[in-house]
């Protein structure tokens, strides 16, 4: 029986002879898997356990305590401060104010007695303060057991003298926190019991929807961790499928209120109101602290006050308490706000890596830096590319009057779509001072359109990553950081295109009608927003190996047939070391990434309009021949040439 030829004409034997050898671009031609050991082996302390030991050194080495809760608190520096505190427990968070005067709260009255002070008294107990190995700070206060029996902790911990006034202060401040709780359980029973048995299914449908759909995230209450993020899942993610009983949202369908423990009742009302506040991504702004009533309070009082700075539209009044009603009020308010601000001003995300946490922000005004990093991409574009401008709004009108070379070769390409994306990322590269740039897409818009215009979604999410593609251009000195080796820089380019043709994989079918097909389909809600990411090299086991440490992220939609794709393409700027991106670099991504997904428009109307647009490059072999060009190593392509041969 002769093998059946695919949509390309190779036949079905060759496709599965070519995938079963190593598409690594220094390995080109040799059968997957046949290397004796790993090109690079990673420390056994790399990305967060390495951070967590260095951590508790200089914090066992701070001359005072309110010094080393200050490293500990920052993890010496990689996260805000505030976000480690919203992470305590209360008791502990109650015992670090009495010993040291550290809160979160803004205007607290409580006035911190130094202990070294006349009104600290002798010290009566000796407890301890440690940190976790996920990154919490913990604290053995009065009536406690030793920290080593109840936390898996870094390392020993530090001895922390209390005097009689501190336990009497932590006995009181405890007591009242307990209270405010306690009220706060009632007002969410309260708020629950309203939305009746199938209002209360609906509102844990729509959660566990939000978790299955939206990026991996670690919630507490107390001790309790809600996670769908690697070991000791309880909520629904990669690993615990919707309906798992191990999802402590499965497991409270049909279950009488009357049932539900404190912590899930106050979980599932607090992400009910983030949720209604902006969507599925504010649950990331919580991402690593306590969720209480109290604390979604605080997170939706600064984003009401960032809205409220941008000019323009109805402000959104402060509460009047932290009830569920009240803070319903305000999350359902901002919403509508947050839709002003969009078109007022630019919102984009903070990402601090070692917690995995997000803090939404409103940009400044474009600036000084930002239009210096803009000429910069522009003169690349304008030199290589038969456009003309002063800025790239200019250059995207000129496309836009004359895009009939995007379909046709241009240079070493076979469209001018890809030698724009190209030259883009290239530019990107040099103006930003990156170690590498890329861009993503679709390899063909006219099979994107056709299965568009026959409605067949099931087509479309059945597509593997190799249907899209992702551009990486390195700055050739990166290869530095990898073993100042040529060879290992193409390899790590192609790694990053290769996660980058899983993510448009994973947001394209976050863009289509919600039938079975499309909900049985892994996705996330493609992002909308771009951010900046700091210490990324922390957790992600290919941002670790591969030294992605700081970035910005510009995603952008692109409409084809009158359908916008949000998520279908995005401009990424990496750096392995030296200083993070700030907003201005930010500002000026985004136009950038805004004018490659303006091409990608104008490719797919001409797509529609019969234009036969595949994007054929950037693929492994792609990768090799840049980057060796790029930054040549003689030897290295001498032995690639005999690997191959």
């Amino acid at each position: 029986m002769s093998a059946l030829p695919d949509r390309s004409g190779t036949s079905r034997r060759a496709l599965n002879a070519k995938k079963r050898q190593s598409r690594r671009p220094s390995r080109l031609g040799l059968p997957a898997g046949g290397t004796v050991k790993p090109d690079r082996v990673g420390e056994p302390d790399a990305g967060f356990p390495g951070l967590l030991q260095r951590v508790w050194q200089r914090a066992s080495e701070a001359p005072d305590l309110p010094t080393a809760v200050e490293v500990l608190a920052s993890l010496d520096g990689f996260v805000p401060a505030d976000v480690q505190l919203r992470a305590l427990r209360t008791a502990d968070e109650v015992a670090l104010k009495v010993l040291c005067g550290v809160t979160w709260r803004e205007d607290d009255p409580y006035v911190y007695q130094d202990a070294t002070g006349e009104a600290a008294g002798e010290p009566v107990f000796l407890g301890e303060i440690g940190l976790t190995t996920s990154g919490r700070i913990v604290v053995r206060a009065p009536g406690q057991s030793p920290l080593s029996i109840t936390a898996k902790l870094v390392a020993g911990v530090l001895r922390v003298p209390w005097s009689a006034r501190a336990v009497a202060d932590y006995h009181a401040e405890v007591s009242r926190a307990a209270d405010r709780f306690a009220r706060s359980v009632v007002d969410c029973r309260d708020w629950l019991a309203t939305l009746g048995p199938q209002g209360r299914d609906e509102a844990l449908e729509a959660l566990k929807e939000a978790a299955q759909r939206t990026a991996p995230f670690m919630l507490y209450q107390e001790d309790r961790q809600y996670t769908n993020f690697r070991d000791g899942n309880t909520v629904t993610g990669k690993t615990l499928w919707p309906g798992h009983p191990d999802c402590f949202l499965s497991a409270l369908q049909g279950l009488p209120l009357e049932l539900w423990p404190d912590s899930d009742a106050v979980m599932v009302t607090c992400l009910t109101l983030l949720i209604r506040s902006a969507g599925y991504a504010r649950i990331e702004e919580a991402n690593g602290t306590q969720l209480s009533l109290e604390h979604v309070a605080y997170q939706l009082e600064q984003n009401r006050r960032h809205y409220n700075a941008v000019p323009g539209g109805e402000e959104v009044a402060r509460p009047a308490t932290a009830s569920v009603a009240d803070l319903d009020t305000l999350a359902r308010a901002l919403f509508e706000r947050r839709k002003g601000v969009l078109a007022e001003a630019q919102l984009y995300r903070e990402i601090h890596g070692a917690l995995v946490h997000k803090i939404e922000r409103v940009a400044e005004p474009y600036g000084e830096q930002a239009r210096a990093r803009e000429a910069a991409v522009t003169a690349h574009l304008t030199a290589r590319l038969p456009l003309a401008g002063a800025d790239l709004d200019e250059l995207g009108d000129a496309l836009a009057a004359a895009p009939q070379w995007l379909a046709e070769p241009h240079g070493a390409f076979g469209t001018g779509l890809e030698s724009l994306v190209y030259e883009a990322v290239a530019a990107a590269t040099d103006a930003f001072e990156a170690d590498f740039s890329m861009s993503r897409g679709l390899r063909s818009l006219p099979r994107l359109i056709e299965a568009l215009r026959g409605e067949n979604w099931a087509e479309i999410v059945d597509w593997g990553i190799t249907e899209f593609f992702c551009c990486v251009v390195p700055r050739a000195g990166a290869r530095t950081y990898f073993s100042d080796s040529s060879a290992s820089l193409a390899d790590t380019a192609w790694a990053m295109s290769s996660r980058m043709q899983y993510n448009s994989w994973h947001f394209i079918a976050g863009n289509l009608p919600r039938t079975a097909d499309i909900e049985a389909r892994d996705h996330f809600v493609p992002p909308t927003i771009p951010d900046i990411a700091f210490y990324s090299d922390q957790h992600h086991h290919g941002h670790v190996n591969n030294l992605v440490r700081f970035t910005v992220r510009s995603p952008h939609a692109v409409e084809v047939l009158d359908r916008k794709f949000n998520g279908f393409m995005d401009l990424r700027l990496l750096r392995c070391e030296g200083a993070p991106f700030t907003t201005q670099d930010m500002l000026a991504a985004h136009r950038t990434s805004a004018f490659i997904a303006r091409a990608s428009s104008l490719a797919a109307g001409l797509a529609a309009a019969g234009a036969d647009i595949e994007v054929t490059s950037f693929d492994s072999q792609w990768h090799w021949d840049t980057v060796m060009a790029a930054a040549p190593d003689a030897a290295e392509q001498s032995d690639a040439s005999d690997q191959v041969a």
